[in-house]
């Protein structure tokens, strides 16, 4: 089963992205195939022709969502609340499986945006993980050249990864 990795926000060179490769990785390493899904330079101002692509060839096949969302003003992002609410509910959400990884450079890891995502996510009848990762102090953790540097924060990505794997 191909997983696909959201990156939920617009911002260009965000640590998002970061970690959201990460988990690419992790799941090439536990022998799972995945799609990235990044928000930057998605014309997200009406039902486009790219998001009608990005639907039918990634997110209507997809049965399990991985998002990786940042803290923007004590939520998600309205980016990503705009790409869910363009697109075509029923066939890209309903009945599907999410697992949700918060980022932020506080100290809360984004928790207010993983139940914020959750509530939006169970409306649209999307059983999600009940293990949703709080990485805090992100901009501590990556590295000059981008690399998630520590080794507690990779593990507990891993295990979660193995839990949504099993979910």
């Amino acid at each position: 089963m191909t997983h696909t990795i959201i990156s939920g926000t617009n911002r260009v060179g965000s640590n998002t992205l970061k970690v959201a490769r990460l988990i690419g990785a992790i799941l090439k390493e536990k022998g799972q195939e995945s799609n990235l899904v990044s928000l930057e330079g998605l014309d997200l101002n009406g039902r486009s022709p790219e998001l009608a692509r990005l639907e039918s060839e990634i997110l209507i096949p997809t049965q399990k969502f991985i998002f990786v969302i940042p803290e923007y003003n004590g939520s998600f992002p309205g980016s990503l609340k705009t790409m869910i609410d363009l697109s075509d509910i029923k066939p890209v959400w309903w009945w599907k499986k999410a697992m949700l990884t918060g980022v932020s450079s506080g100290r809360a890891g984004n928790l207010r945006g993983l139940d914020h995502l959750t509530g939006t996510l169970n409306y649209l009848k999307v059983a999600v993980l009940p293990n949703r990762l709080p990485v805090s102090m992100i901009d501590k953790l990556i590295d000059a050249e981008g690399n998630l540097t520590d080794a507690s924060t990779i593990a507990a990505l891993s295990a979660q990864v193995d839990e949504f794997l099993n979910f």
